[in-house]
């Protein structure tokens, strides 16, 4: 691997979906623990840190304007009904520190290096309505190594997005999670099978991060 043309992304390391406070801890909650999620998102950051990989961050952000959309998908409109990822103005961040649209702290000294690219807010799932690409493509980045929340939304989302941008892309497999529901069924399980079929490959945490830091 060459670390001048892999990137670490990360989508939506954000206290409503990893935070106990957060938002979506209900739906979410027992996955991230299940998988060791937090943690294993910190050992990829400074494991990415440390061996000179670029860090990108795929955030998700709404804005009051956001909320007047008429139609939406299941889980998108629940996250509109419970507040995610709500911010107060795109061009302040009035009450942004520690909402459930911030970074959770912890992550916060990786995060905020000067080094990290931090893309404009994808708005659904994927990153067609942000400048990823772009901004990946402008660093020469051919290869991605993606993680973050959740499983069977953003990130997989951002997974089929990017192979159809000619991105070569590895999903770590335990540096995610999803929603378990009793009526729309386990979004986890639902993810590692097609993050099988589809990805170029799927890493656990450990061998990620050795990729990584090299």
């Amino acid at each position: 691997m060459d670390s001048k043309e892999t990137a670490l992304v990360l989508t939506d390391p954000q206290n409503d979906f990893l935070s106990e406070a957060g938002v979506a801890w209900e739906l979410v909650g027992r996955s991230v623990q299940e998988n060791g999620t937090v943690q294993n998102i910190e050992r990829l950051l400074e494991s990415a840190k440390s061996g000179g990989t670029p860090v990108f961050v795929s955030p998700h952000y709404y804005y009051p304007l956001d909320h007047q959309w008429q139609f939406g998908g299941t889980i998108e409109q629940k996250m509109h009904e419970i507040g995610m990822f709500d911010r107060r103005d795109p061009l302040s961040v009035d009450g942004f520190e520690g909402s459930g649209a911030d970074w959770l702290d912890q992550y916060k000294p990786y995060l905020h290096d000067g080094a990290t690219v931090v893309t404009s807010p994808h708005k659904v799932y994927g990153p067609q309505t942000n400048d990823l690409a772009l901004q990946l493509r402008k660093r020469g980045i051919g290869r991605v190594i993606l993680a973050g929340m959740s499983a069977n939304l953003c990130v997989e989302s951002h997974l089929r997005e990017l192979l159809e941008q000619g991105f070569e892309v590895t999903v770590v497999s335990d540096a995610t999670a999803a929603a378990q529901h009793p009526e729309l069924g386990d979004g986890y399980a639902a993810a590692l099978t097609n993050f099988r079929y589809i990805a170029n490959a799927v890493l656990n945490t450990e061998e990620a991060s050795k990729e990584l830091s090299h």
